[in-house]
């Protein structure tokens, strides 16, 4: 690839990344006041995310099984009200530890 069209890729990537930040603020003047738009726009982030990470997630170990139990910590500590770091590393622990089971039972 030429130098020139680096900087044609660059400069293009720049545009695309640019005009989804600039939008909101050239329609949207004013302050939003309806709390169903809202609320949408509070949660996107989180749905976003969520659908992103999740399916990573299940396919992330080499079993299933260990990646399931792992959702299941992870959700257990996370409805207990812990913090981010506790409830990763608990389920990393959990997923470790079920590998390690299953790798003793094969």
């Amino acid at each position: 690839m030429d130098y020139n069209r680096i900087l044609w890729v660059i400069a293009v990537m720049a545009v695309v990344t640019y005009i989804p930040r600039v939008i909101p603020l050239a329609v949207f003047k004013r302050r939003i006041e309806n709390v169903y738009v809202q609320s949408f726009l509070t949660y996107m982030p989180y749905g976003v995310l969520a659908a992103m990470v999740f399916p990573e997630v299940l396919y992330s170990t080499a079993n299933l099984t260990s990646a399931l139990c792992g959702v299941a910590a992870a959700l257990v500590l996370a409805y207990r009200k812990l913090g981010l770091l506790p409830v990763a590393l608990g389920a990393t622990a959990v997923v470790f530890v079920v590998e390690q089971v299953m790798a003793l039972l094969a």
